[in-house]
């Protein structure tokens, strides 16, 4: 582990100063227990509790996954502290109108990535620096360059097998699968009231835990984060089967890229291909 000091007393400074005014009604931020290896998410609701947050190399969690809870936003306007990828996701929640820019105060974190050695995410993270927060503590880091050939490596590795070979690693991966979903609930961007999953009339997927289910499962998912996904790798790392997740996302990522020029999450502005249309499309696919 790996504590930055100053980051840490700037982000505490900046809650309890948020909370003493009343300007947000809880700041959701990274708190450590004594003798825990990792940090985990925290609600601060106290100015004098703000001395609890830490920020440091195990800050893993997309932290934009709470706001869409009604719980959440009954606390009232939510200080939510923000690495790059978790600005990306809440920039889709935006977006989608899920959450009101009013009802939040981003506190900005640079981030040069999070684990030791870094999580395989941050390899290919591209926004270190979080952009357009209400406020940041921590000085800017140096943004390494990264092309597409880096972006993408996790699908080339496998677009380069044959379509046999191909399916032959998916069947092997996803049949470990146990069906634990544990990707929808860390991912900032499954916040159906409820699932397809957990639909019976129709059953649209077979929710038992066997190769077919499972390939349901994760094709359906990867489509509905199809121009969504924003690369946090939150599905990956809470996998339990340790099941290569990112992959897909990565891949649909990659088509959103080539066929639109589309990145998602970088404004909450944006214009999403599969959530954006016109009613004079001249594709006869609408109709």
């Amino acid at each position: 582990m790996n504590v930055n000091s100053t980051v840490t007393e700037s982000l505490q400074s900046a809650a309890a100063t948020l909370l003493s005014e009343g300007k947000v009604g809880v700041v959701i931020g990274y708190g450590r227990d004594a003798g825990a290896s990792i940090s985990h998410p925290m609600f601060i609701r106290k100015p004098e509790d703000a001395e609890r947050l830490v920020f440091d190399d195990c800050c893993f969690g997309n932290l934009a996954v709470y706001l869409p809870r009604d719980k959440v936003r009954s606390m009232g306007k939510i200080g939510i502290v923000v690495k790059g990828c978790d600005l990306r996701a809440i920039n889709v929640l935006l977006r989608e109108h899920v959450v009101k820019r009013d009802d939040l105060v981003l506190i900005g974190v640079p981030c040069t990535g999070q684990g030791d050695p870094l999580l395989h995410k941050c390899s290919v993270c591209e926004q270190h620096n979080p952009e357009g927060c209400d406020m940041v503590v921590g000085d800017p880091v140096e943004q390494p360059a990264i092309d597409a050939t880096q972006r993408y490596k996790d699908a080339a590795s496998l677009d380069d097998k044959s379509l046999e070979e191909r399916w032959a690693f998916w069947s092997g991966q996803l049949s470990k699968c146990i069906r634990c979903y544990a990707c929808r609930n860390v991912c900032p961007l499954c916040y159906c009231k409820r699932c397809i999953t957990e639909k019976t009339i129709p059953q649209w997927i077979d929710t038992s835990a066997h190769l077919r289910g499972n390939v349901a499962w994760n094709v359906a998912r990867a489509f509905h984060l199809t121009g969504r996904c924003v690369g946090c790798g939150e599905c990956e790392r809470a996998c339990p089967m340790d099941i290569p997740l990112g992959a897909i996302n990565q891949k649909m990522a990659q088509l959103m890229d080539e066929w639109y020029g589309f990145h998602s999450g970088l404004s909450p502005d944006e214009k999403a291909p599969f959530t954006t249309f016109k009613v004079d499309d001249p594709e006869t696919g609408i109709l």
